[in-house]
């Protein structure tokens, strides 16, 4: 079982295939094993790394509530490129993952040569932010008052039942997997992760200067990440936006074979140069006029 450590805690990774670094990123509700179907798809021509977060088994699950951070998450990303000795990596994350993903874009350009952010943005919606605080908080203190995790009403919320209805054993896996997460872990990460990280609305110039390929994806039944999607599609020049239809949080749960369809056009497209900036309007009229002069 591979492991590392960062600043005194130990985590866990996945490791599988060779070729060109694909590092995967879970979700809150998620863990390496949320990839399975990506690692066994894509780890015929890359490698695939999957880490698992602080506070979610088989890595260490920190008491400290300074050991917890979306910064020590990205920290961690990163720090996982740099103990295999690896420069660069095509990064996948889901919801939590999609914002460390973003972040190592932004922060670390360099080591991301392609990002598929998936599900990102919870939270971060200005007009319901506050009301997404006030709820992360008080699912912290009832999960630590009962010392578990509510696995089965969490994957009965609006954007994760699509995967019960279209998938039932693979919901009822879901469940398992969430049910297994320690109630500190859990609470840590509500509480100091998804709580406190900035909106990705403070990110404006940030996000507009990615200089990597991008592919955004989305359930359009995933309220709370729908309107943050269209924002991020308006404001990153390199990002394309794929809206999965009756389709909610879960995305690469619910339907692997359109999730891994999807991510393999876009990775093949990054690869090989022919996923192209938005063009500006005045290079569009220009086009077009060249195009008519050839005629």
């Amino acid at each position: 079982m591979p492991k590392f450590e960062r600043e005194g805690v130990s985590l866990h990774y996945e490791d599988a295939g060779e070729g060109h670094p694909i590092l995967f990123l879970h979700e809150f509700g998620g863990d390496t094993r949320s990839w399975e179907a990506q690692m066994r798809y894509f780890s015929r021509r890359y490698r695939c790394l999957a880490l698992s977060s602080r506070g979610y088994p088989p890595s260490d699950v920190p008491d400290d509530p300074a050991k917890y951070g979306w910064e020590a998450s990205l920290a961690d990303a990163v720090g996982l490129l740099d103990y295999l000795g690896l420069t660069q990596a095509h990064v996948v994350g889901l919801s939590m993952g999609a914002y460390t993903g973003l972040m190592m874009a932004m922060r670390h350009p360099y080591s991301v040569t392609a990002l598929v952010a998936a599900s990102g943005g919870s939270g971060a919606y200005p007009p319901t932010r506050d009301g997404f605080i006030a709820e992360t908080l008080a699912a912290a203190d009832a999960i630590e008052k009962a010392g578990a995790v509510p696995a089965a009403s969490m994957g009965e919320a609006a954007n994760r039942i699509q995967l019960k209805i279209k998938n039932p054993r693979g919901w009822e896996d879901f469940v398992q997997v969430l049910a297994e997460h320690p109630a500190t872990g859990a609470a840590m990460t509500f509480r100091h992760v998804q709580a406190v990280r900035p909106s990705l609305y403070d990110f404006e110039a940030e996000l507009a200067a990615v200089s990597a390929p991008v592919l955004l994806m989305v359930g359009d039944e995933d309220d709370p990440c729908i309107d943050v999607n269209l924002y991020m599609k308006r404001l990153m020049p390199m990002a394309g936006l794929s809206i999965a239809p009756k389709s909610g949080h879960l995305i690469n749960l619910e339907d692997p074979a359109r999730f891994n369809a999807e991510m393999e056009a876009f990775l093949v497209a990054a690869e090989a140069g022919r996923w192209p900036a938005r063009a500006e309007a005045g290079d569009t009229q220009r086009m077009f006029q060249s195009d008519d002069g050839a005629d």
